[in-house]
């Protein structure tokens, strides 16, 4: 049994390890201090942690601060960090020190374990590498943890949200393209309005997904800036005056996204405007998905005492009693995840408005977790309607031409030739009789039958027309 643990010892005093963790004393006592919950940090940020410790060993090696051998030591560890091959070693809770300390260090000393035991074939330790000495010089948790924030979200929605949406409003696009030419009546208030072709319809909907790629971007730009380099306030004390806007540099030449070097530390530790920022954008985002997806189970909804004018693929048997339902469970599953990013940015903007005090945020950890949540969740969700909803619709062309021939909002197109008053009494003698206006107008001989016709294309009223019928002064 003695042989199951070790003993670390940190500034507090001695701590007992397990024998074969790469962490040490202080992830140890976080991890006596914290038993909150399952929650742990996402496999992005913890590679993004991983990022930062490897280009910070190198930007101080470059500035004489760190040797050859501690520099390739660090740096080879912290490459397994960024692998994802060290991810068990990450134990500390999201509900942690509100400074993300408990996991600044937890990636301190498992990189320096790791390298301890590249080095001299035992795990853990601080010889040759000391976890504060060398795998955090000249770093504080108060400017790494946010700066890891930044990188980890960009980095997400960059590889997988913004694809994702793509990917997202191609499938709608190409509904939309494949049954432009099918019309269908349009709907204000949930009451009957003029007619619409389904490619309109289902155009505005990728579109929406196309705008969400653009909120990606606006998304990034808004977490360009790192605070790497603030160390403890904001003010840079025990760092290089170079190793800021180097390290940054080197992060953005590994990443591909064009990080900066805060133009003020101080605002970039004191606060994290930028991460609601980026959260609020991904609540624009699960918006626009729910209205996509709402309004696709609804006009799926029947299939016979519904609206009926489009079908979805049947994924799954909906009712444990009723044999035969199908459910629009790709919608539903969509209209869930926008509530949990919703509530999740309703987290973020208090943990920003209320975690932020003087010189720093201390509810980091939680605005990590739900960000980076709110993104994959978004990523997944887009791709799998796409694939399991979008690219099975279908239009069902005469129940869509049989409410069309049935609404009332017909009556729109007549107003120009017979008058806006004389229309509505059409609307209301269709409305009371249960005829069509089609068949009121035509009893009452208020045009003649080539202009009846005209006037009441369904296909005509889809787009703006150069020869509108006069009404004369009616």
């Amino acid at each position: 049994m003695a042989d199951s643990v070790r003993t670390e010892k940190d500034s507090m005093g001695e701590m007992r390890v397990p024998v074969d963790a790469y962490y040490g004393a202080q992830t140890a006592r976080a991890m006596e201090n914290f038993p909150v919950s399952d929650l742990r940090f996402s496999r992005r940020f913890i590679a993004a942690m991983g990022l930062v410790k490897w280009c910070c060993a190198q930007v101080n090696h470059e500035l004489g601060l760190l040797d050859d051998k501690r520099t390739q030591l660090i740096q080879q560890a912290a490459q397994e960090v960024i692998d994802g091959k060290l991810d068990a070693e990450f134990v500390v809770d999201i509900f942690q020190t509100g400074s993300g300390t408990s996991t600044n260090m937890n990636a301190n000393e498992v990189i320096a374990g790791r390298a301890n035991e590249i080095a001299a074939g035992k795990r853990g330790g601080k010889d040759p590498i000391h976890p504060n000495d060398h795998v955090n010089m000249e770093q504080s948790s108060n400017d790494v943890i946010p700066t890891a924030m930044h990188i980890s979200a960009s980095m997400a929605v960059k590889e997988s949200l913004c694809p994702a949406l793509e990917h997202l409003a191609a499938a709608l696009k190409r509904k939309a393209d494949q049954y432009d030419s099918i019309v269908k009546i349009g709907r204000t208030h949930l009451q009957d309005a003029t007619p619409i072709r389904l490619g309109q319809e289902l155009g505005g909907y990728a579109q929406q997904a196309k705008m969400g790629t653009v909120r990606c971007l606006r998304a990034i730009y808004a977490l360009r800036e790192l605070p790497l380099g603030g160390t403890a306030v904001g003010t840079g004390i025990n760092s290089h005056p170079d190793f800021a806007k180097r390290a940054v540099a080197l992060i953005a030449q590994k990443t591909g996204i064009a990080f900066e070097e805060a133009t003020n530390h101080f605002e970039a530790q004191s606060a994290k405007d930028a991460i609601v920022e980026a959260s609020a954008l991904t609540k624009t985002i699960a918006v626009s998905l729910t209205k996509i997806a709402n309004d696709i189970r609804w006009l799926a909804s029947g299939p016979r005492c519904g609206l009926g004018e489009i079908s979805i693929p049947a994924t799954q048997p909906g009712s444990s009693i009723m044999p035969g339902k199908v459910n629009p469970v790709m919608s539903e599953m969509m209209l869930q995840v926008a509530a949990q990013v919703m509530g999740n940015d309703a987290t973020v903007a208090w943990a920003g408005a209320m975690g932020s005090t003087f010189e720093l945020n201390v509810m980091m950890p939680v605005m990590a977790f739900n960000l980076l949540q709110s993104i994959e969740l978004l990523s997944r969700a887009a791709r799998i309607f796409a694939d399991r909803c979008v690219a099975g619709l279908e239009a069902n062309a005469e129940r869509c031409a049989e409410l069309v021939e049935q609404s009332l909002a017909m009556c729109t197109s007549l107003a120009p030739a017979i008058g806006y008053d004389k229309a509505a009494e059409v609307a209301k003698e269709s409305q009371k009789t249960g005829k069509t206006v089609r068949q009121v107008a035509a009893e009452k001989k208020l045009l003649g039958d080539a202009e009846l016709k005209k006037a009441l294309d369904p296909l005509r009223m889809t787009q703006p027309q150069a020869d509108i019928l006069g009404s004369g002064g009616g």
